[in-house]
């Protein structure tokens, strides 16, 4: 096809288009190209918003680093990652939701024991968490690991900053036989997504703000169940309903409860005000 114009070019592409030992891959591409063509189209693109919108792309490499993934922010803030995961991880009722992996995640987690304090001197309330890994019939899951990860007291992460050496408020621990778990650190804040990159420039040209509401990530994985990837956020958090990212889920709303100064959960003395938390998490096994 030589006599190219708006009104074929899109056939013109699909038709070079030869993976048949692939056909999901066919089924992606396909699909990409029909859609983008169908929006250049319905919008009436103009060259210079396509050559920005390059530029905009090229940008969010650029701020790709081990410690920051623009790509995954982009995603989240378009509610792409929402998408994706919702239709992707539809389970019985019952199971706890899924919902946004972040690009906070630290892959080498320190190991934690039963009860260990893994704030490693963030700043923020002392706070107890306990809680039970089940599968969808109450049955006991034994031995479930468990991965955590949270802001500290001041919504920061430990990679965003660069006056922060080591890793704090994240760990990897094992469920006890009766899939029950125990861990302390300090209470997580709400904070801003990273908006000095083109991300925050996009919000801030969509009129939306940055704030996600305070959370604390799990990711759950045992034998013989779905691996789960979730939050539990903070029931009087004022962002709840306007998360940057699409994470809430009602589901994942919690109770922080606010304790004044005494006997903790562990039994130990706190001089200070501290929080607990108790949320069980149901998995779906893998049929």
């Amino acid at each position: 096809m030589l006599n190219i114009d708006d009104k074929n070019i899109t056939q013109a592409v699909l038709s070079r288009i030869s993976i048949p030992t692939d056909d999901r891959m066919h089924t992606i591409f396909t699909g990409l190209i029909e859609h983008l063509h169908s929006f250049a189209r319905e919008v009436q693109l103009t060259e210079q918003e396509w050559e920005k919108g390059i530029e905009f792309l090229t940008l969010v490499g650029k701020y790709c680093s081990p410690e920051r993934q623009e790509f995954i922010l982009l995603s989240d803030v378009l509610g792409l990652s929402s998408l994706v995961i919702a239709q992707n991880n539809r389970k019985p009722a019952g199971c706890t939701e899924s919902t946004v992996f972040g690009p906070f995640h630290v892959a080498e987690a320190p190991l934690l024991e039963p009860g260990d304090d893994f704030s490693q001197g963030a700043p923020g309330t002392p706070w107890f968490v306990t809680g039970k890994v089940t599968g969808i019939g109450g049955e006991t899951v034994a031995n479930a690991t468990i991965d955590i990860w949270h802001a500290d007291g001041e919504g920061q992460y430990d990679v965003q900053a660069a006056d922060i050496h080591g890793l704090r408020c994240r760990g990897v621990m094992k469920a006890d036989s009766q899939g029950n778990f125990f861990f302390r650190t300090v209470v997580p804040e709400a904070y801003e997504i990273p908006s000095d990159g083109p991300v925050g420039s996009l919000l801030a040209a969509q009129g939306r703000a940055a704030w996600r509401p305070a959370h604390l990530h799990f990711m759950i994985n045992a034998e013989g169940y779905q691996r789960l990837i979730t939050h539990v956020f903070n029931k009087e958090d004022e962002y709840l309903n306007s998360d940057s990212v699409f994470g809430v889920r009602a589901s994942l709303i919690a109770d922080w409860v606010k304790h004044a100064p005494g006997i903790a959960p562990d039994g130990t003395f706190c001089p200070q005000s501290f929080c607990t938390l108790d949320f069980n998490f149901v998995l779906n096994p893998i049929s």
